[in-house]
């Protein structure tokens, strides 16, 4: 059943969903970074009442996804733990936490597509497959910043912490740098994991 591991997820994810909601840093910027969560649930209920689901190795990455972003709205990415003690052992001038998140906007979307594209035999070489999923790993980056950008204008009050520039004045240009490495990630150094996870989908 393509609805099973979805709920396996969700019951994953539920708890983590509660904590993040409860007392978060700022309300505004919860909503904001956790909203891609609810959407994401959205996508793949819509998808098994289609008779999809995803391999177990990308919907594992999903699930990690998802705890970075609620981990990132509870307490906005620049004042993250573990953000800080990274700092603290690696001597950062700033938080990184949101390095993390956006390495995983590129490994995350770049397994979910280069899935849906092989699964569909959508290309014949993996050439074109590389290059389409890179690119839309960049675009799709690109769009988030524009987004960002859209609600820092709407909400001053939320821009720092929904940004999370800490002064970096080419914090999007590290932002979409990071995202491709992550598809680049996914592509290559994922492959066997994935093609493997692929399979064992096909044998059942």
């Amino acid at each position: 059943m393509a609805s099973r591991p979805n709920l396996l997820l969700l019951l994953f994810i539920l708890p983590w969903i509660a904590w993040s909601a409860w007392r978060p840093h700022d309300r505004v910027t919860w909503w904001l970074e956790v909203t891609p969560v609810f959407i994401g649930f959205i996508a793949l209920a819509i998808a098994a009442r289609k008779g999809w689901r995803f391999s177990s190795f990308v919907l594992v990455w999903i699930a990690l996804h998802m705890v970075l972003l609620l981990v990132g709205g509870h307490y906005t990415y620049a004042l993250t733990p573990l953000g800080d003690w990274m700092k603290e052992w690696c001597g950062f001038t700033r938080n990184h936490y949101d390095r993390i998140g956006h390495l995983f906007q590129g490994i995350v979307p770049a397994l979910v597509t280069s899935e849906i594209l092989i699964r569909n035999d959508v290309f014949a070489r993996r050439g074109w497959l590389h290059f389409t999923v890179i690119s839309f790993c960049l675009a799709f980056s690109a769009c988030y910043e524009l987004v960002e950008w859209a609600a820092a204008l709407i909400s001053a009050e939320a821009a720092e912490s929904f940004l999370g520039t800490q002064g970096d004045p080419w914090d999007t240009q590290m932002d979409m740098f990071l995202a491709g490495i992550g598809s680049l990630i996914s592509l290559f150094l994922f492959k066997p994991l994935h093609d493997r996870s692929i399979a064992k989908l096909h044998g059942h």
